[in-house]
């Protein structure tokens, strides 16, 4: 596994290991698994995929709805195929709910009940989802701050658990220690923090430069709701928000480059919670040294 926090370099590294293992990539990203949103998400480029085959990489249409035990079942059925192949699996990505539940099975919760959920989805729809979240603010405040930003399939889950139950969706995640299992090295990629910050002003720039909102445009004129789980992303949130007006240019930027950064900084201290995480310091490292690292651990 190849983790770390958004712009640490975990594909390119992710890329440059498959080919000297023979491995095939499985995108752990909730986000890469969509058509369309390409550019925001910073998929491996055609090149990339041609190179080494990538999987769970424009899996689903934009207004599809997924979920963590999805992407679980799609990641259990890839890696039977790809080891049946007698290849090695390289799972890379940062999305951390979906990397843990590639370590440890995931927690016994109530399936959705179909009308809270339809109920949420039109408070979520007439009044914004903005006013779900002061909710489970109130009601789940330990699982609201965990949150990615206001991630609109999430909270909807936890409140229609807690209607449910009367119980706070987080209490459904079990305290056992998370242990990986023996076949499974996990590998985090670690830059100082005005290193980070910088490549993902970068990273920023150049999302723009390859066309982004002429990508977000597309999608809006192929008719898809800007309120659809996939659109809630950073980067297509703000974006739909300088094409309605409510925002400028620059705040747009300004707005995309510092939700990045929290974003990071909560993917780190989720990731520094899991002791068995193998760091990869790349102020002093390149791919290749950073391979090599690998190995030597793998040994």
């Amino acid at each position: 596994m190849i983790a770390g926090p958004t712009a640490s370099g975990k594909t390119g590294l992710a890329i440059e290991l498959a080919g000297k293992i023979n491995a095939e990539i499985i995108s752990v990203d909730s986000r890469q698994c969509y058509r369309l949103l390409d550019i925001g998400t910073a998929k491996p480029t055609k090149e990339e995929r041609e190179a080494v085959p990538h999987h769970n990489i424009s899996v689903l249409d934009p207004d599809e709805e997924d979920s963590v035990a999805n992407f679980k079942k799609r990641a259990d059925r890839t890696t039977e195929e790809i080891l049946s192949r007698g290849k090695k699996v390289i799972y890379c990505g940062g999305s951390t709910l979906h990397l843990q539940s590639l370590i440890k099975p995931l927690d016994d919760i109530p399936s959705a009940d179909p009308q809270h959920v339809e109920k949420l989805q039109s408070i979520a729809n007439e009044k914004g989802v903005e006013i779900l979240f002061e909710q489970l603010k109130k009601v789940d405040p330990d699982y609201a701050k965990k949150m990615d930003g206001l991630n609109r399939q999430r909270i909807i889950r936890a409140l229609d658990v807690w209607q449910q139950t009367g119980k706070p969706f987080s209490s459904f995640h079990s305290e056992n220690p998370i242990e990986p299992p023996e076949d499974m090295a996990v590998f985090a990629l670690n830059h100082p923090r005005p290193k980070l910050h910088q490549r993902i002003s970068q990273r920023t720039d150049r999302m723009f430069e390859l066309g982004f909102m002429e990508e977000v445009k597309q999608i809006l004129q192929m008719g898809y709701d800007p309120g659809l789980q996939s659109l809630q992303t950073v980067g297509y949130r703000q974006a739909v928000q300088y094409l309605r007006g409510e925002i400028s240019e620059e705040k747009m930027i300004k707005d995309i480059k510092t939700a990045t950064r929290r974003y990071a900084k909560r993917q780190i201290t989720w990731l520094r919670r899991w002791p068995f995480v193998i760091w990869l310091n790349m102020t002093e490292m390149n791919k290749e040294s950073a391979i090599q690292e690998i190995f030597t651990k793998l040994d």
